[in-house]
């Protein structure tokens, strides 16, 4: 099955995976460009996970400042070695992840974080709300869970969706990056500032 050059480099250039990693994916998928994506990604989180008990001592500090200057961010980005620190494209990740933060202001790094007592505390507000409606007690438990697990996606950075793609959560873009670049890649503290 010949494959399409013009395919190979466009899906190379959206997920930075190599050319026989990308032809592999095209067969698979038999030419089916989101199914080789797909693939490409679930290899690349494989991948990361054998990476991610590595021990991580480098890295940077990476800003972003809104061209308004009233809104800013800061984040530690950890890898493992220097070299990858210096990489132009591990530098563009602490950029993203910053002007990420900036604009969606998250609360916490991982979805477990959030603190139960904050959970209880939205919850009773959810709780009033239904009631308020008119809901039914039994169905309001159901929607209570829904509610718990939206709120602590949506303050957490990793499971955010990443602000330059939708269809990516910020966890999955990690996992591409350490793929990619070949090293374990951490976020360590955050945070935002507001004028």
């Amino acid at each position: 099955m010949s494959t399409n050059l013009e395919l190979i480099k466009k899906i190379r250039e959206k997920t930075g995976a190599g050319i026989v990693m990308v032809k592999k994916a095209l067969e698979e998928s038999k030419g089916d460009e989101k199914k080789a994506i797909e693939i490409i990604r679930k290899k690349g989180q494989e991948r990361a996970m054998k990476k991610s008990a590595r021990s991580v001592k480098e890295g940077i500090i990476a800003t972003y400042v809104h061209s308004n200057k009233k809104i800013g961010a800061i984040v530690e980005l950890f890898c493992e070695t220097d070299f990858v620190a210096k990489n132009s494209e591990f530098q563009a990740l602490g950029q993203d992840l910053a002007m990420q933060i900036a604009a969606t202001d998250p609360q916490y790094l991982k979805p477990e974080d959030v603190s139960e007592k904050e959970i209880e505390k939205e919850k009773e507000i959810w709780k009033e709300q239904l009631l308020n409606v008119g809901k039914n007690p039994a169905v309001i438990e159901k929607a209570l869970e829904g509610k718990v697990k939206k709120f602590r996606e949506e303050i957490s950075l990793l499971s955010q969706p990443f602000i330059k793609d939708n269809d990516l959560k910020v966890e999955d873009l990690i996992k591409e990056k350490i793929a990619k670049i070949g090293e374990n890649i951490q976020i360590g503290k955050f945070e935002r500032f507001e004028l």
